[in-house]
């Protein structure tokens, strides 16, 4: 499964990551961003992977704008 990163501006183009790649990256980091291009339910596949292998999990919308379409998730997965 891919899910697209958080941009880095407002006019680029989200860049994709597979869930692998996210597991991997674990050793170097916790806390990843996700773009609000992701639907709710890839963001809940991701977590529920992570769980069934036994991470810690937690999602939250990290508003960064006062319009309503202007956020972005905030994934920590720790052991």
């Amino acid at each position: 499964m891919k899910l697209k990163l958080a941009r880095a501006s407002i006019t680029a183009k989200p860049k994709l990551i597979e869930l692998t790649k996210i597991e991997e990256d674990l050793e170097k980091k916790s806390i990843f961003y996700f773009d609000k291009e992701n639907s709710h339910k890839e963001l809940k596949m991701l977590i529920e992977y992570f769980e069934e292998k036994e991470f810690s999990v937690y999602m939250r919308e990290v508003k960064f704008g006062l319009n309503e379409d202007e956020f972005i998730y905030e994934v920590h997965i720790v052991k």
